[in-house]
Protein backbone atom coordinates (compact mmCIF):
# COMPACT_ATOMS: atom_id res chain seq x y z
CA UNK A 1 0.00 0.00 0.00
CA UNK A 2 1.74 3.34 -0.80
CA UNK A 3 1.25 6.41 1.57
CA UNK A 4 -2.29 7.56 1.47
CA UNK A 5 -2.60 8.15 4.75
CA UNK A 6 0.73 10.30 5.70
CA UNK A 7 0.49 13.20 5.95
CA UNK A 8 3.30 15.64 5.77
CA UNK A 9 2.16 18.65 6.99
CA UNK A 10 1.12 18.49 10.77
CA UNK A 11 -2.25 19.51 10.87
CA UNK A 12 -1.62 21.17 14.64
CA UNK A 13 -2.52 25.43 13.95
CA UNK A 14 0.01 25.93 17.54
CA UNK A 15 2.73 28.19 16.14
CA UNK A 16 4.90 27.35 18.80
CA UNK A 17 5.11 23.59 18.09
CA UNK A 18 7.49 21.28 15.78
CA UNK A 19 6.47 19.05 12.93
CA UNK A 20 6.84 15.72 13.51
CA UNK A 21 6.42 12.87 10.74
CA UNK A 22 7.13 9.33 11.33
CA UNK A 23 10.75 7.94 11.52
CA UNK A 24 10.45 4.44 9.71
CA UNK A 25 13.59 3.51 11.12
CA UNK A 26 14.82 -0.35 9.42
CA UNK A 27 15.66 -1.15 13.23
CA UNK A 28 13.32 -1.13 16.01
CA UNK A 29 14.27 1.66 18.85
CA UNK A 30 13.64 -0.73 22.13
CA UNK A 31 15.05 1.89 24.40
CA UNK A 32 17.07 -0.43 26.19
CA UNK A 33 18.91 2.13 28.33
CA UNK A 34 15.73 2.62 30.02
CA UNK A 35 14.30 -1.43 29.48
CA UNK A 36 17.51 -3.59 29.45
CA UNK A 37 15.45 -6.35 30.45
CA UNK A 38 18.37 -8.36 32.28
CA UNK A 39 17.86 -5.22 35.14
CA UNK A 40 14.33 -3.56 36.45
CA UNK A 41 13.70 -0.67 34.05
CA UNK A 42 15.21 2.74 34.99
CA UNK A 43 14.32 6.08 35.45
CA UNK A 44 16.14 9.03 33.21
CA UNK A 45 15.94 12.13 34.06
CA UNK A 46 15.86 15.26 32.09
CA UNK A 47 14.45 17.68 34.89
CA UNK A 48 11.73 19.41 32.40
CA UNK A 49 8.65 20.59 33.71
CA UNK A 50 5.08 20.48 32.40
CA UNK A 51 2.69 22.54 33.58
CA UNK A 52 -0.71 20.83 35.04
CA UNK A 53 -3.68 21.29 32.85
CA UNK A 54 -7.05 19.61 34.31
CA UNK A 55 -10.07 19.53 31.90
CA UNK A 56 -13.28 21.35 33.08
CA UNK A 57 -14.91 18.03 32.35
CA UNK A 58 -13.20 14.68 33.26
CA UNK A 59 -15.13 11.26 33.82
CA UNK A 60 -14.12 7.68 33.63
CA UNK A 61 -14.77 4.77 31.63
CA UNK A 62 -14.65 1.02 32.19
CA UNK A 63 -13.06 -2.13 30.62
CA UNK A 64 -14.30 -4.73 33.21
CA UNK A 65 -16.47 -6.52 30.58
CA UNK A 66 -13.23 -6.38 28.45
CA UNK A 67 -9.90 -6.15 29.92
CA UNK A 68 -10.99 -6.95 33.40
CA UNK A 69 -12.74 -10.15 32.58
CA UNK A 70 -9.22 -11.64 30.76
CA UNK A 71 -8.06 -12.22 33.98
CA UNK A 72 -11.02 -13.99 35.75
CA UNK A 73 -13.07 -17.10 34.92
CA UNK A 74 -15.59 -15.75 32.32
CA UNK A 75 -18.86 -14.13 33.26
CA UNK A 76 -22.12 -15.63 32.09
CA UNK A 77 -24.49 -13.11 30.20
CA UNK A 78 -26.50 -13.08 33.47
CA UNK A 79 -23.26 -11.99 35.18
CA UNK A 80 -22.65 -9.78 33.32
CA UNK A 81 -25.94 -7.97 32.83
CA UNK A 82 -25.93 -7.99 36.89
CA UNK A 83 -22.77 -6.11 36.76
CA UNK A 84 -23.94 -3.59 33.86
CA UNK A 85 -26.89 -2.52 36.10
CA UNK A 86 -24.36 -2.02 39.21
CA UNK A 87 -22.63 0.39 36.94
CA UNK A 88 -25.30 2.26 36.04
CA UNK A 89 -26.39 2.41 39.55
CA UNK A 90 -23.37 3.70 40.93
CA UNK A 91 -23.27 6.57 38.04
CA UNK A 92 -26.81 7.45 39.19
CA UNK A 93 -27.09 9.53 35.91
CA UNK A 94 -24.31 11.42 36.82
CA UNK A 95 -22.52 10.57 33.34
CA UNK A 96 -19.51 10.07 35.12
CA UNK A 97 -19.06 6.55 34.58
CA UNK A 98 -19.91 7.36 30.79
CA UNK A 99 -19.09 4.37 29.20
CA UNK A 100 -17.92 0.56 29.19
CA UNK A 101 -16.70 -1.64 26.48
CA UNK A 102 -17.34 -5.47 25.30
CA UNK A 103 -15.96 -8.10 23.17
CA UNK A 104 -17.83 -8.86 20.10
CA UNK A 105 -16.19 -12.16 19.51
CA UNK A 106 -18.11 -15.12 20.84
CA UNK A 107 -22.24 -15.91 20.62
CA UNK A 108 -22.39 -15.12 24.10
CA UNK A 109 -20.54 -11.72 24.14
CA UNK A 110 -23.02 -10.26 21.66
CA UNK A 111 -25.91 -12.19 23.33
CA UNK A 112 -24.57 -9.90 26.82
CA UNK A 113 -24.20 -6.67 24.93
CA UNK A 114 -27.96 -7.33 23.31
CA UNK A 115 -29.42 -7.88 26.82
CA UNK A 116 -27.81 -4.53 28.16
CA UNK A 117 -28.38 -2.30 25.14
CA UNK A 118 -32.25 -3.17 25.74
CA UNK A 119 -31.61 -1.76 29.39
CA UNK A 120 -31.49 1.65 27.20
CA UNK A 121 -28.83 3.16 29.63
CA UNK A 122 -27.61 6.69 29.12
CA UNK A 123 -24.63 5.70 31.28
CA UNK A 124 -22.65 3.77 30.80
CA UNK A 125 -22.97 3.47 26.75
CA UNK A 126 -22.22 0.79 25.63
CA UNK A 127 -18.84 0.42 23.00
CA UNK A 128 -16.84 -2.72 21.99
CA UNK A 129 -13.47 -3.18 21.43
CA UNK A 130 -11.81 -5.10 18.61
CA UNK A 131 -8.29 -5.82 16.64
CA UNK A 132 -7.03 -3.65 13.68
CA UNK A 133 -8.99 -6.07 11.22
CA UNK A 134 -11.84 -5.27 8.84
CA UNK A 135 -13.46 -8.58 9.53
CA UNK A 136 -13.39 -7.20 13.42
CA UNK A 137 -15.31 -4.07 12.30
CA UNK A 138 -18.24 -6.28 10.52
CA UNK A 139 -19.17 -7.43 13.81
CA UNK A 140 -19.59 -3.50 15.46
CA UNK A 141 -21.30 -2.65 12.29
CA UNK A 142 -23.84 -5.31 12.57
CA UNK A 143 -24.38 -5.00 16.46
CA UNK A 144 -25.21 -1.24 15.53
CA UNK A 145 -22.50 0.32 17.93
CA UNK A 146 -21.42 3.83 17.44
CA UNK A 147 -18.04 3.23 19.12
CA UNK A 148 -15.29 1.22 19.31
CA UNK A 149 -11.66 0.83 20.71
CA UNK A 150 -9.54 -0.39 17.69
CA UNK A 151 -6.15 -1.96 18.70
CA UNK A 152 -2.86 0.49 17.48
CA UNK A 153 0.42 -1.28 19.23
CA UNK A 154 2.46 1.57 18.96
CA UNK A 155 6.04 0.35 20.63
CA UNK A 156 8.45 -1.01 18.38
CA UNK A 157 8.57 -4.04 20.80
CA UNK A 158 5.05 -4.10 19.44
CA UNK A 159 5.56 -3.51 15.77
CA UNK A 160 8.85 -5.02 14.93
CA UNK A 161 8.50 -8.12 17.25
CA UNK A 162 4.70 -8.97 17.28
CA UNK A 163 3.57 -7.71 13.96
CA UNK A 164 6.13 -8.13 12.17
CA UNK A 165 5.88 -5.31 10.18
CA UNK A 166 8.00 -1.70 10.22
CA UNK A 167 6.49 1.51 11.57
CA UNK A 168 5.15 2.35 7.89
CA UNK A 169 2.83 -0.56 7.07
CA UNK A 170 1.52 -0.34 10.95
CA UNK A 171 0.69 2.97 10.71
CA UNK A 172 -1.52 2.67 7.07
CA UNK A 173 -3.60 -0.52 8.69
CA UNK A 174 -4.43 1.56 11.70
CA UNK A 175 -5.37 4.39 9.25
CA UNK A 176 -7.05 2.05 6.86
CA UNK A 177 -9.41 1.11 9.23
CA UNK A 178 -10.24 3.89 11.14
CA UNK A 179 -11.06 5.57 7.97
CA UNK A 180 -13.69 2.84 7.43
CA UNK A 181 -15.05 3.30 10.99
CA UNK A 182 -15.58 6.50 10.47
CA UNK A 183 -17.06 5.99 7.01
CA UNK A 184 -19.70 3.78 8.65
CA UNK A 185 -20.37 6.35 11.40
CA UNK A 186 -18.24 4.48 14.00
CA UNK A 187 -16.12 6.43 16.08
CA UNK A 188 -12.66 5.03 16.37
CA UNK A 189 -11.05 4.69 19.99
CA UNK A 190 -7.41 4.13 19.04
CA UNK A 191 -6.04 1.98 21.21
CA UNK A 192 -2.47 3.12 21.46
CA UNK A 193 -0.86 -0.04 23.31
CA UNK A 194 2.72 0.44 24.92
CA UNK A 195 2.84 3.85 24.98
CA UNK A 196 5.20 4.17 27.21
CA UNK A 197 7.74 2.00 25.51
CA UNK A 198 7.16 3.95 22.25
CA UNK A 199 9.00 6.19 20.09
CA UNK A 200 6.45 9.58 20.81
CA UNK A 201 7.77 11.73 18.10
CA UNK A 202 8.74 9.30 15.49
CA UNK A 203 5.21 7.36 15.85
CA UNK A 204 2.83 8.14 18.24
CA UNK A 205 2.49 12.44 17.72
CA UNK A 206 2.47 11.03 13.48
CA UNK A 207 0.36 8.46 14.18
CA UNK A 208 -2.38 11.04 15.94
CA UNK A 209 -2.10 13.74 13.75
CA UNK A 210 -2.82 11.91 10.63
CA UNK A 211 -5.84 10.47 12.55
CA UNK A 212 -6.98 13.82 13.78
CA UNK A 213 -6.79 14.58 9.92
CA UNK A 214 -9.18 11.71 8.60
CA UNK A 215 -11.80 12.71 10.85
CA UNK A 216 -11.79 16.38 9.12
CA UNK A 217 -13.73 15.12 6.68
CA UNK A 218 -16.25 13.38 9.28
CA UNK A 219 -18.94 14.77 11.53
CA UNK A 220 -16.77 12.17 13.74
CA UNK A 221 -14.16 13.15 16.68
CA UNK A 222 -11.45 10.40 16.62
CA UNK A 223 -10.28 9.39 20.59
CA UNK A 224 -6.91 8.11 22.04
CA UNK A 225 -6.65 6.34 24.55
CA UNK A 226 -3.17 5.77 25.39
CA UNK A 227 -2.45 2.60 27.15
CA UNK A 228 0.51 2.04 29.65
CA UNK A 229 0.17 -1.68 28.82
CA UNK A 230 2.97 -3.08 31.36
CA UNK A 231 2.28 -0.27 34.19
CA UNK A 232 6.31 1.66 33.44
CA UNK A 233 4.26 5.04 33.26
CA UNK A 234 6.02 7.44 36.28
CA UNK A 235 3.52 10.10 37.28
CA UNK A 236 5.78 12.89 38.04
CA UNK A 237 7.65 15.58 36.19
CA UNK A 238 11.17 15.60 35.41
CA UNK A 239 11.36 12.12 33.62
CA UNK A 240 12.16 11.65 30.19
CA UNK A 241 10.06 10.22 27.86
CA UNK A 242 8.32 7.43 27.07
CA UNK A 243 8.20 7.03 30.49
CA UNK A 244 6.51 10.43 31.63
CA UNK A 245 3.15 10.74 31.68
CA UNK A 246 3.40 14.75 32.11
CA UNK A 247 5.35 14.32 28.73
CA UNK A 248 2.75 12.19 27.06
CA UNK A 249 -0.27 13.71 27.93
CA UNK A 250 0.97 16.96 27.77
CA UNK A 251 2.88 16.35 24.45
CA UNK A 252 -0.50 15.47 22.72
CA UNK A 253 -2.22 18.57 23.29
CA UNK A 254 1.24 20.73 22.80
CA UNK A 255 1.72 19.11 19.28
CA UNK A 256 -1.37 18.02 17.88
CA UNK A 257 -4.80 19.62 17.35
CA UNK A 258 -6.52 17.02 19.95
CA UNK A 259 -8.93 18.09 22.44
CA UNK A 260 -8.60 16.76 25.98
CA UNK A 261 -12.36 15.20 25.84
CA UNK A 262 -10.55 13.04 22.74
CA UNK A 263 -7.71 11.47 25.27
CA UNK A 264 -8.10 8.71 27.79
CA UNK A 265 -5.58 6.85 29.75
CA UNK A 266 -5.49 3.40 29.98
CA UNK A 267 -2.90 1.80 32.94
CA UNK A 268 -1.70 -1.32 34.82
CA UNK A 269 -0.45 -1.93 38.21
CA UNK A 270 2.91 -3.91 38.02
CA UNK A 271 4.95 -1.13 39.91
CA UNK A 272 2.40 0.02 42.06
CA UNK A 273 1.49 3.35 40.80
CA UNK A 274 -1.79 2.84 38.25
CA UNK A 275 -3.85 4.95 40.74
CA UNK A 276 -1.00 8.03 40.43
CA UNK A 277 -0.52 7.68 37.17
CA UNK A 278 -4.21 7.71 36.14
CA UNK A 279 -4.61 10.65 38.46
CA UNK A 280 -1.58 12.53 36.99
CA UNK A 281 -3.28 11.83 33.25
CA UNK A 282 -6.19 13.83 34.54
CA UNK A 283 -4.25 16.65 35.80
CA UNK A 284 -2.23 17.20 32.77
CA UNK A 285 -4.93 17.07 30.38
CA UNK A 286 -6.69 13.76 29.81
CA UNK A 287 -10.43 13.73 30.27
CA UNK A 288 -11.30 10.22 30.64
CA UNK A 289 -9.34 7.51 32.86
CA UNK A 290 -10.23 3.38 31.65
CA UNK A 291 -10.73 1.57 34.66
CA UNK A 292 -12.20 -1.64 36.21
CA UNK A 293 -14.29 -2.59 39.27
CA UNK A 294 -11.85 -3.60 42.28
CA UNK A 295 -8.79 -3.01 39.45
CA UNK A 296 -9.43 -6.41 38.00
CA UNK A 297 -7.34 -7.04 34.98
CA UNK A 298 -3.88 -8.97 33.59
CA UNK A 299 -1.28 -9.15 35.27
CA UNK A 300 -1.70 -6.78 38.01
CA UNK A 301 -4.71 -5.49 37.11
CA UNK A 302 -6.18 -2.27 35.68
CA UNK A 303 -6.87 1.08 37.64
CA UNK A 304 -9.58 0.62 40.16
CA UNK A 305 -12.74 2.35 39.41
CA UNK A 306 -13.67 2.99 42.94
CA UNK A 307 -10.29 4.57 43.84
CA UNK A 308 -10.97 7.21 40.43
CA UNK A 309 -14.43 7.65 41.86
CA UNK A 310 -12.90 9.17 44.95
CA UNK A 311 -10.53 10.94 43.11
CA UNK A 312 -12.68 12.26 41.19
CA UNK A 313 -14.67 13.08 43.97
CA UNK A 314 -11.62 15.03 45.83
CA UNK A 315 -10.78 16.85 42.82
CA UNK A 316 -14.03 18.09 41.57
CA UNK A 317 -14.85 18.93 45.75
CA UNK A 318 -18.28 16.74 45.08
CA UNK A 319 -19.29 13.23 44.14
CA UNK A 320 -21.87 14.78 42.37
CA UNK A 321 -24.84 12.46 41.91
CA UNK A 322 -22.53 9.46 42.09
CA UNK A 323 -24.40 6.95 44.49
CA UNK A 324 -21.10 5.33 45.92
CA UNK A 325 -23.06 2.58 48.89
CA UNK A 326 -23.58 0.43 45.47
CA UNK A 327 -19.32 -0.13 45.27
CA UNK A 328 -20.08 -2.11 48.73
CA UNK A 329 -23.10 -4.06 47.43
CA UNK A 330 -20.73 -4.73 44.17
CA UNK A 331 -17.91 -6.02 46.46
CA UNK A 332 -20.48 -8.91 48.05
CA UNK A 333 -22.04 -9.79 44.72
CA UNK A 334 -18.10 -10.30 43.58
CA UNK A 335 -17.21 -12.31 46.41
CA UNK A 336 -20.23 -14.46 46.82
CA UNK A 337 -21.60 -15.00 42.93
CA UNK A 338 -18.05 -14.52 41.22
CA UNK A 339 -16.02 -16.47 43.91
CA UNK A 340 -13.43 -13.63 43.73
CA UNK A 341 -11.29 -12.39 46.51
CA UNK A 342 -11.04 -9.24 47.74
CA UNK A 343 -8.05 -8.79 50.14
CA UNK A 344 -9.28 -7.36 53.62
CA UNK A 345 -7.21 -4.34 53.69
CA UNK A 346 -7.98 -3.09 49.66
CA UNK A 347 -9.07 0.64 50.03
CA UNK A 348 -12.89 1.31 50.33
CA UNK A 349 -14.25 -2.60 49.48
CA UNK A 350 -11.96 -4.47 51.61
CA UNK A 351 -13.74 -5.94 54.95
CA UNK A 352 -11.20 -4.13 57.08
CA UNK A 353 -10.20 -1.11 55.48
CA UNK A 354 -11.86 1.08 58.12
CA UNK A 355 -10.96 -1.64 60.77
CA UNK A 356 -9.41 0.28 63.58
CA UNK A 357 -7.14 -2.62 65.56
CA UNK A 358 -4.79 -0.50 68.04
CA UNK A 359 -6.56 0.30 71.30
CA UNK A 360 -5.30 4.16 71.96
CA UNK A 361 -7.04 4.42 67.96
CA UNK A 362 -9.80 2.54 69.57
CA UNK A 363 -9.96 5.58 72.28
CA UNK A 364 -9.82 8.21 69.63
CA UNK A 365 -12.83 6.83 67.64
CA UNK A 366 -14.81 6.73 70.53
CA UNK A 367 -14.26 10.16 71.40
CA UNK A 368 -14.62 11.44 68.14
CA UNK A 369 -14.86 9.50 64.45
CA UNK A 370 -13.13 11.44 62.54
CA UNK A 371 -9.70 11.38 64.45
CA UNK A 372 -9.33 8.17 62.89
CA UNK A 373 -11.54 7.64 59.98
CA UNK A 374 -10.99 9.27 56.94
CA UNK A 375 -14.23 10.75 55.95
CA UNK A 376 -17.66 9.22 56.51
CA UNK A 377 -17.63 6.01 55.50
CA UNK A 378 -20.94 4.99 56.38
CA UNK A 379 -22.65 8.11 54.74
CA UNK A 380 -20.76 7.87 51.74
CA UNK A 381 -19.70 3.99 50.88
CA UNK A 382 -22.18 2.44 53.87
CA UNK A 383 -19.40 0.82 55.69
CA UNK A 384 -19.21 2.01 59.47
CA UNK A 385 -15.85 2.75 60.58
CA UNK A 386 -15.58 -0.41 62.91
CA UNK A 387 -12.71 -1.09 65.71
CA UNK A 388 -11.36 -5.05 65.75
CA UNK A 389 -10.98 -6.49 69.11
CA UNK A 390 -7.37 -8.09 70.77
CA UNK A 391 -6.09 -8.05 73.85
CA UNK A 392 -5.06 -4.82 73.44
CA UNK A 393 -8.32 -3.00 73.00
CA UNK A 394 -9.64 -2.23 76.54
CA UNK A 395 -12.78 -1.01 77.36
CA UNK A 396 -12.54 1.80 75.21
CA UNK A 397 -12.24 -0.72 71.96
CA UNK A 398 -15.04 -2.64 72.85
CA UNK A 399 -17.22 0.71 73.57
CA UNK A 400 -15.98 1.60 70.12
CA UNK A 401 -16.89 -1.82 68.63
CA UNK A 402 -20.29 -1.56 70.04
CA UNK A 403 -21.43 1.39 69.07
CA UNK A 404 -19.99 1.42 64.95
CA UNK A 405 -20.89 -2.40 64.81
CA UNK A 406 -24.90 -1.28 65.95
CA UNK A 407 -24.65 1.62 64.11
CA UNK A 408 -25.64 3.69 67.47
CA UNK A 409 -25.57 7.22 67.46
CA UNK A 410 -25.99 10.12 69.82
CA UNK A 411 -27.41 9.65 73.45
CA UNK A 412 -27.52 5.86 72.37
CA UNK A 413 -23.91 5.26 72.38
CA UNK A 414 -22.07 3.50 75.55
CA UNK A 415 -19.33 4.39 76.77
CA UNK A 416 -16.36 2.42 78.20
CA UNK A 417 -17.57 3.32 81.88
CA UNK A 418 -20.76 1.53 81.10
CA UNK A 419 -20.70 -1.69 83.82
CA UNK A 420 -21.83 -4.32 81.37
CA UNK A 421 -18.60 -4.14 79.57
CA UNK A 422 -16.53 -5.57 81.86
CA UNK A 423 -17.92 -9.16 81.61
CA UNK A 424 -17.22 -9.02 77.47
CA UNK A 425 -13.48 -7.25 78.39
CA UNK A 426 -13.04 -10.56 80.87
CA UNK A 427 -13.94 -12.96 78.39
CA UNK A 428 -11.94 -11.85 75.68
CA UNK A 429 -9.28 -11.32 78.48
CA UNK A 430 -9.39 -15.16 79.04
CA UNK A 431 -9.31 -15.88 75.49
CA UNK A 432 -5.48 -14.47 74.93
CA UNK A 433 -4.60 -15.88 78.47
CA UNK A 434 -5.68 -19.40 77.13
CA UNK A 435 -3.10 -18.64 73.94
CA UNK A 436 -5.09 -17.15 71.30
CA UNK A 437 -3.65 -15.36 68.98
CA UNK A 438 -6.36 -13.60 66.22
CA UNK A 439 -8.30 -10.51 66.61
CA UNK A 440 -12.11 -11.33 68.10
CA UNK A 441 -14.49 -11.84 64.85
CA UNK A 442 -17.59 -9.77 64.51
CA UNK A 443 -19.99 -13.20 64.90
CA UNK A 444 -18.22 -13.85 68.34
CA UNK A 445 -18.56 -10.78 70.04
CA UNK A 446 -22.04 -10.22 68.26
CA UNK A 447 -22.78 -13.37 70.35
CA UNK A 448 -20.97 -12.01 74.02
CA UNK A 449 -22.43 -9.14 73.52
CA UNK A 450 -26.47 -10.74 73.04
CA UNK A 451 -25.87 -11.85 76.69
CA UNK A 452 -24.95 -8.45 78.32
CA UNK A 453 -26.55 -6.04 76.06
CA UNK A 454 -29.97 -8.09 75.00
CA UNK A 455 -31.64 -4.77 73.64
CA UNK A 456 -29.21 -4.30 70.99
CA UNK A 457 -30.01 -7.06 69.10
CA UNK A 458 -33.08 -7.50 66.84
CA UNK A 459 -35.22 -10.24 67.53
CA UNK A 460 -34.29 -12.07 64.13
CA UNK A 461 -30.52 -11.08 65.38
CA UNK A 462 -31.90 -13.00 68.72
CA UNK A 463 -32.73 -15.82 66.76
CA UNK A 464 -29.78 -16.52 64.94
CA UNK A 465 -27.38 -16.21 68.00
Amino acid sequence: MKDKFLFTKNSTKKSNAYNYNLNNVKKPNLYKGTFPYSEVPRLKFNNIHYPKNLPENIWITDTTFRDGQQSMSSFTVEQIVKLYDYLHKIDNGSGVIRQTEFFLYSEKDRLAVKECMNKGYDFPEITSWIRAKEEDLELVKKMGIKETGMLMSCSDYHIFKKLNVDRRKAMNMYLSLAEKALENGIVPRCHLEDITRADFYGFVVPLVNNLLELSKGSELDVKIRACDTLGLGVAFDGVELPRSIPAIIHGLKYNTDIKSEQIEWHGHNDFYSVVDNSLAAWLYGSSSINTTLFGIGERTGNCPLEAMLVQYGQLKGSLDDLNLKVITEVAEYFQRELNYKIHSDTPFVGNEFNVTKAGIHADGMLKNEEIYNAFDTEKILDRPAIVAINQYSGLAGIAAWVNTFFRLKGDNKITKKDPRLRPIKTWIDEQYENGRTTVIHNKELKRIVSLHLPSLLKDDDIEAV
